[in-house]
């Protein structure tokens, strides 16, 4: 006798009940008595069994929702305790800081929330050759600047920051003009980065930090539109001379992306030099709009560390050899420049 199954009253497959829109006949319908509720049917007389798997039960959507609810508000509760047990170290001044003003909590859980919309949502930065940066130890990162306004650096630490599996810290060297501005100045060291010079930044190399440098200066970040993506000067090689006393890789570092961002037209050299900057910009929407003029244009960003140089081969006398410093920086320079030529072969558009 072949194998049976027993179908409850009323909860047989619909797909046994309804086919083709039409009621289906139970079988031994023809004027027979229909087998009672609990009647074995025979398996050759069952229709086809429903495809995929069988419904969950009514229920289980209304729990699965009330248990994203329940660990919604678990985690709203851990946000605010986190909130407030930063708030109340604030106050307190139960919180670090390190000889050159860097709050490193700060700039985690303030500064780096407030850029990352932008780094992610607005620019939506592509980072390539992140390995590239140790996970310990010193580095000096390398990279083009450019942008009018040097948005550049931000996304370069949010990069670091972000990207790299250590979630390592990008101490940046900026201008003396930068910490002349007020909130700038505060800001800038509450997020770590200090004055571009060579004692500030060997002694953060031989803390084993990550120190980032863009050596183009205004030069890079002030350049004309039609210059865009031209490498300027990079100095004497002082980042070479201090790379070499550290003994760290140097680590070139090629950006794509800022300078269409505020695309320059012009400069105000008169208005620069009333107001104390080394450039005063004209671009097509700034300062005809006001302040929206300041919007920057949603560009598609390309940030990709380049294979380390290493320095640690070289003798703490190499530093003071101006023909290697010239041949390192020229090396430095070289690749940036090939990367930034590839990557623009690469690219699909400016914004996507």
């Amino acid at each position: 006798m072949a194998d049976a199954k027993v179908i409850p009253f009323g909860d047989e497959p619909r797909a046994r009940r309804i086919r083709n829109g039409k009621a289906a006949k139970r079988p031994g319908a023809r004027g027979r008595a229909v087998p009672g509720p609990l009647a074995p049917v025979p398996e050759q007389q069952a229709g086809p069994e429903p495809s995929g798997a069988a419904e969950p039960p009514a229920e289980a959507p209304e729990r699965e929702a009330e248990d994203r609810a329940v660990a919604g508000g678990a985690d709203w509760d851990r946000r605010i305790a986190g909130g407030l047990a930063f708030l109340r170290r604030r106050i307190t001044g139960e919180y670090d800081v390190d000889e050159f003003g860097y709050d490193e909590e700060l700039t985690d859980q303030v500064l780096m929330s407030v850029v990352r919309p932008l780094y992610e949502k607005y620019f939506r930065v592509e980072v390539k050759g992140i390995e590239n940066i140790p996970s310990d130890g010193g580095a000096l990162v390398v990279a083009n600047h450019s942008g009018t306004l040097p948005l550049d650096g931000l996304m370069l630490q949010m990069a670091v920051h972000d990207q790299h599996p250590a979630e390592r810290h990008l101490r940046l060297l900026a201008a003396d003009l930068v910490f002349m501005l007020p909130v700038i100045n505060e800001l800038a060291r509450k997020a770590g980065h200090t004055l571009a010079c060579a004692e500030d930044a060997e002694r953060l190399l031989q803390r084993g930090e990550v120190v980032g440098v863009m050596p183009e200066g205004f030069k890079g970040i002030g350049k004309p539109f039609s210059d865009r993506y031209k490498l300027q000067r990079f100095g004497r090689g002082g980042f070479v001379s201090t790379a070499l006393r550290a003994g760290v890789p140097i680590v070139p570092c090629s950006i794509v992306g800022a300078e269409e961002i505020y695309p320059m037209i012009g400069n105000a050299k008169t208005v620069a030099r009333l107001l104390g900057f080394p450039y005063f910009p004209v671009t097509p929407t700034f300062p005809w709009l006001g302040p929206l003029g300041l919007m920057p244009l949603p560009t598609k960003w390309t940030i990709q560390f380049g294979e380390p140089i290493p320095t640690d081969g070289f003798s703490p006398e190499a530093a003071e050899d101006p023909m290697l410093m010239f041949n390192l920086t020229d090396q430095v320079r070289e690749q940036i420049q090939h990367t930034l030529y590839k990557l623009l072969v690469q690219r699909r558009s400016v914004f996507f």
